[in-house]
């Protein structure tokens, strides 16, 4: 049986390998994995494959990529086999170094929103904070239900060439695929038992019940007595199936704007019985679409008179307007000063070197140095509005040049790191791939950080970009337990 070998990336450096170590033995964790696979061969992989995409077909498992001309074109949620695996000493930190950011960024931005002494401080510069498009003035001084602002993180990670875990981003404001984290799990547990048989490996499933814990704590009228709705923009939204599957795991119900409305500052939902007061308002609606009277007036998608509801602390909003400026790519370099300016400690958990626009000695190393960058858009998400420089065109180099010219504070850049890689079962093959994790963080009464995450796979030979929006995949995350 043969592993396709790993190459060096375009930067020269050999990624990291999860599954075997250079002379092409598995690692200790993953050895009773690969011995069952050599007992039973790669055509019963081939069979399993095929039981996995039906099952996510049968189940409605699917997510939405658009086109240029936005026509959604709906897909089977794509699955890799085998199993990333975790070790449990090596969960620590990563467990650790994740409730310590998020815990740094909710005392970010309750000072952001009130009193802005990091800025008075100088940590930040103020005008990367006044310029950034997702800081909402509106909400200055307004107190979130138990002082929280972002209540679902997903954290994303990396490995470099050494193995070591960085950050290569944070989101903040509505944070997607926990769903086919989830869903992953259960189509993992379904069609390879014989795997789970020998590992210890902690739950994801519990994911739902965790969620509803948190937010049912930040109800204004007490846990027990807590209406909890789900905001979605509808049915044309790409995260449209994680909308359902959550409303219905959670037993809580999926609303759209229409279904809501507010009078004297408390949010009702009407209903087939009458209506309801709502408590807490899970929203996966934007911030500029949440309520046309704080926001973008022309929007159909939110609920009007739904901040001065939530200022009123008769509501409580998940995640809370404003929490995109903390996941800002131009804020992120400043993290790990965050962390030393609230918390008093060094950070667990390492950013990826990045360079600000802003700074004319970055900004001039950049763009002298194109075709080993990654450049990205602060605004942009789901890999677009993002420059590889090792695959770019010098025209498309131009064009990302003089867009940095123009507007330096909308780019940041990083050097190219070599993710790490994985098997997957492709095409009948055992082939390495490049992942990164996804691991998302509940912020309720305490910070829960569910042992696993969702890792994206770039499917496509030789590509870092894994986002499914760009042709990437997926696998189970196996967190072991002790």
């Amino acid at each position: 049986m043969m592993i396709q070998a790993q190459s060096s990336t375009s930067s020269g450096r050999m990624p990291y390998h999860e599954f075997y170590l250079d002379d092409f033995a598995p690692r200790e964790h993953y050895t009773p994995l690969w011995e069952h696979i050599r007992k039973t061969g790669q055509s019963a992989l081939g069979d399993k494959a095929q039981a996995a995409h039906l099952a996510l077909r049968t189940e409605g498992v699917t997510f939405t990529v658009y086109s240029e001309n936005e026509e959604g074109i709906e897909r089977v949620w794509p699955f890799d086999l085998l199993p990333r695996i975790i070790p449990a000493a090596e969960w620590v930190p990563i467990e650790a170094g994740l409730k310590q950011r998020v815990r740094a960024i909710n005392l970010f931005l309750c000072d952001l929103y009130h009193k802005q002494q990091i800025l008075k401080d100088g940590v930040l510069p103020a005008d990367l904070i006044f310029q950034g498009k997702d800081f909402r003035r509106e909400i200055m001084d307004i107190d979130p239900p138990q002082g929280i602002y972002p209540h679902i993180s997903g954290i994303d990670l990396i490995r470099d060439e050494t193995g070591r875990y960085l950050v290569l981003e944070d989101n903040c404001r509505t944070p997607s695929g926990v769903s086919y984290m989830i869903e992953n799990r259960i189509v993992e547990r379904r069609i390879l038992p014989e795997f789970f048989a020998k590992y210890r490996v902690r739950r994801v499933e519990h994911y739902p019940a965790l969620l509803l814990q948190a937010l049912r704590y930040l109800s204004p009228r007490g846990a027990d007595n807590a209406e909890v709705v789900l905001l979605t923009p509808g049915i044309y939204n790409s995260a449209y199936f994680e909308h359902t599957f959550l409303a219905k795991e959670m037993g809580i119900e999926l609303v759209e704007g229409r279904d809501l409305f507010v009078k004297n500052n408390v949010v009702y939902m009407r209903t087939t019985q009458g209506l309801r007061r709502v408590d807490v308002v899970y929203r996966r609606v934007d911030d500029a679409f949440l309520d046309p009277l704080a926001f973008r007036p022309d929007s159909m998608l939110g609920v009007a008179g739904i901040v001065d509801a939530w200022r009123a602390g008769n509501v409580a909003i998940v995640n809370a307007p404003g929490c995109g400026i903390a996941d800002d790519k131009a804020v992120y370099p400043f993290v790990p000063d965050i962390i030393r300016y609230y918390l008093g400690e060094r950070p667990i958990l390492d950013n990826v070197p990045t360079y600000l626009m802003t700074r004319p000695d970055d900004q001039a190393f950049v763009l002298d140095n194109l075709e080993r960058m990654v450049v990205k858009s602060v605004s942009e998400s789901g890999g677009y509005g993002m420059l590889m420089g090792p695959a770019s065109t010098p025209a498309l180099r131009a064009e990302f040049a003089q867009n940095i010219r123009e507007n330096p504070r909308n780019y940041i850049a990083q050097p190219v790191i070599p993710l790490s890689r994985h098997v997957c079962y492709l095409d009948g093959e055992l082939e390495s791939r490049h992942i990164d994790l996804r691991p998302y963080v509940i912020y309720g009464k305490d910070i829960e950080v569910v042992p696993g995450g969702l890792t994206r796979v770039a499917l496509t030979k030789g590509s870092l970009v894994v986002n499914s929006s760009q042709g990437g995949g997926s696998k189970d995350t196996w967190v072991l337990a002790e």
